[in-house]
């Protein structure tokens, strides 16, 4: 009988009915653990949203105040006219040199990196992120300062007898410093992507008199698609939705997407157009977004 008493209660059997109240039970202490994250994401960015969807269904008044009780579509209806559509229609090409560029750039320099001893390799990935060390809005006034006028870039052509600088305050000094500011947004997934190839598959492509383009072209560049599609967003919807920039360096010449939402705000004081257009901007983010998820982000 002590014997008995004594031993240990037998192992209690993995039933599917214990198995299920284990998943809830971790299930429910991962809920709470990510409780104040969820309360941050409703505070901050859901709330927020809701906000700008419903004040862009109201109507502006005659007074320049908004009337939230008459809701309608005339604000989405007037992306339809002819300055939106041309102001879209820039800043999406805008967008897209910005992200060929980048893309152009980047791509070498981040297969360069892949090929260098760690510590050059390190010191040049320090390089790249040193742009980060200074504020956003201080380095655009510094290329303002360099192509402007009497900038050292003017002197330059000046000297070389190339005439006086034309590109602040047009298209060109935006791209230029969109380029100079989104770059390092392209380098990084870039590196990211290709550091994880095997070189013995490049190695085998050439082996097997495959020329370096077709190396290229049925190697390396398939296997390194999660980085493209990945740095290609990354540049893609800031430079969409670009604000600063534009307004440095392309001076009141030329309207983008991100001034003329800001224009309706502080100066139209229509909200519910600036609403629909910062709505609409948000939607192409958020598909590109999903874009990225489904056909790059599950294998970067």
């Amino acid at each position: 009988m002590g014997k008995e008493s004594d031993s240990p209660a037998p192992p209690l059997e993995a039933t599917p009915e214990f198995e299920k109240a284990a998943q809830r039970k971790e299930s429910r202490r991962g809920f709470l653990l990510a409780l104040p994250s969820y309360l941050y994401l409703v505070i901050f960015f859901v709330l927020p949203l809701v906000i700008v969807l419903v004040y862009s269904f109201a109507t502006r008044n005659r007074f320049g105040g908004t009337d939230l009780s008459g809701w309608n579509f005339d604000s989405y209806e007037r992306i339809a006219e002819p300055i939106v559509r041309t102001i879209l229609y820039r800043s999406l090409w805008l967008a897209f040199l910005t992200t060929l560029i980048c893309l152009v750039i980047a791509y070498p320099f981040a297969y360069f990196l892949t090929t260098r001893r760690p510590l050059i390799r390190n010191v040049m990935l320090v390089f790249v992120m040193i742009p980060f060390w200074t504020n956003f809005l201080v380095r655009n006034y510094a290329w303002r300062v360099i192509l402007g006028n009497d900038g050292p870039f003017t002197k330059v052509t000046e000297f070389l007898g190339l005439g006086t600088n034309e590109l602040l305050f047009s298209q060109k000094a935006v791209v230029l410093g969109l380029v100079y500011g989104y770059l390092p947004f392209m380098i990084l997934p870039l590196y990211a992507a290709i550091e994880r190839i095997d070189g013995r598959l490049i190695e085998a492509s050439r082996d097997l008199y495959g020329s370096g383009w077709q190396s290229f072209r049925h190697v390396l560049l398939p296997l390194s698609m999660p980085g493209v599609i990945a740095g290609s967003i990354l540049v893609f919807v800031p430079s969409l939705g670009a604000y600063v920039t534009p307004e440095i360096l392309g001076g009141a010449k030329t309207t983008f997407l991100g001034s003329y939402i800001v224009t309706q705000f502080l100066t139209a004081r229509n909200w519910p157009f600036g609403a629909a257009l910062s709505f609409v901007l948000m939607a192409v983010m958020l598909v590109t977004t999903i874009i990225y998820f489904r056909k790059g982000g599950r294998t970067l």
